[in-house]
């Protein structure tokens, strides 16, 4: 990796604060198109044990990571593609997504988080107009992409509004005596959402990322639990769908929320990724929301600097039309997980009845299924 540099030795363009996917790929796509950029980014996370998170990754980020020459760098077991999705409800609701119904090579890809964030870094040695800072530097434009609790906005004065769900995320790898044949599958057995990412590591056609959201006193029991208490915990609420589970690695646990900030911009400043927003990971929205931001900046800029040389990368204009653009999609993903959150974590009663009848009716109706499909696939 290139050495950290305390001040820029060229004028930028733009100062990106967070390396994480978001910023690093802000960051290349910029590099790309000429532009002077700064990237700052924090010391790496100190980790007990090898990183277990997934992502899954729609047409739109998998493109995006193309075009950046960074889906083609990645080990070829580091992606899984996803050709079936399978939902559950609690009481016989079901539903089908498959990538042959939606005419799509996948519905989605499973990519190992650790290995992106090394072609990342990989990609970033090579950019031709990205500088590594230390700290800040003067730019017509700070692009803040350091997550949910991002001490930058907050000295920006922009309000990050959050809604706790009293629930936490357990994630593992998994191996399944079965194949997994690309399908994913996600179960709504209230008050849990168990989903199991079909992946290729650590054994090919036979290994899960697992995201299992629960009540935080029960996540607190499932990480601490032996993992053969784990393992029957799975099985329990997986009714061996998947086959035999069985643990590969440590787990890792984080707490649920919905957030949102109340301003995305100011003068000469912008918020991408989980520094604008986060959503609830039943949807798998979360990195591919920060990545159509990224989509979404640099053509606005791009079309800006074209059409309006004279403007600055930090132009208010500009970048509330960004801003424009990204409320609406972000905020109706964010509803519509919230609202299937809340809708299965009712107790048992008439809406037990309604929200399976729902699953069903929706696997149904071909229009309102291809419809979602499409704001998911982001195609």
């Amino acid at each position: 990796m290139a050495a950290m540099n305390t001040s820029a030795t060229r004028p930028l363009d733009v100062c990106i604060r967070g390396g994480g996917p978001v910023g690093a790929s802000l960051a290349l796509a910029l590099s790309r198109l000429g532009w002077q950029v700064g990237l700052v980014t924090p010391p790496a996370p100190t980790r007990s044990g090898p990183d277990v998170r997934t992502y899954a990754l729609n047409a739109g980020s998998a493109q995006l990571l193309r075009e950046l020459r960074v889906w083609d760098a990645l080990p070829a077991d580091a992606i899984t593609a996803v050709d079936e999705m399978q939902i559950d409800g609690d009481a016989g609701g079901h539903l089908e997504f498959s990538a042959w119904q939606q005419t799509v090579d996948a519905l989605a890809w499973i990519v190992d988080a650790a290995a992106l964030d090394a072609a990342l870094a990989e990609a970033l040695r090579y950019a031709p107009h990205v500088q590594r800072l230390e700290q800040n530097a003067p730019a017509a434009l700070l692009a803040v992409c350091e997550g949910r609790d991002s001490a930058t906005r907050e000295a920006l004065g922009a309000v990050f509004e959050r809604w706790p769900y009293g629930h936490h995320a357990v994630a593992a790898r998994l191996v399944a005596d079965a194949p997994h044949h690309g399908i994913a599958r996600q179960w709504f057995r209230s008050p849990d959402i168990l989903a199991l990412l079909p992946f290729d590591r650590p054994q090919i056609g036979h290994s899960y990322g697992l995201v299992w959201s629960l009540p935080e006193a029960r996540a607190a029991e499932l990480m601490a639990c032996t993992p053969a208490d784990f393992e029957a915990a799975l099985d329990e609420a997986s009714g061996g769908a998947a086959g035999t589970l069985r643990l590969s690695g440590e787990r890792a646990g984080w707490p649920l929320m919905l957030a949102r900030a109340q301003r995305w911009i100011g003068p000469g400043w912008a918020l991408l990724g989980d520094a604008a927003h986060a959503v609830h990971p039943l949807s798998g929205q979360g990195l591919n929301l920060g990545l159509a931001d990224v989509r979404c900046l640099v053509r606005v800029l791009h079309d800006a600097r074209r059409t309006s040389p004279w403007r600055s990368a930090g132009d208010e204009r500009t970048l509330r039309r960004y801003a424009r653009e990204r409320l609406a999609p972000t905020r109706m993903m964010g509803t519509l997980t919230d609202g299937l959150l809340q809708l299965f974590a009712a107790p048992p009663g008439p809406l037990k009845d309604l929200r399976n009848h729902g699953l069903t009716l929706v696997d149904r109706l071909s229009p309102v299924k291809r419809w979602l499909a499409a704001r998911a696939l982001d195609t």
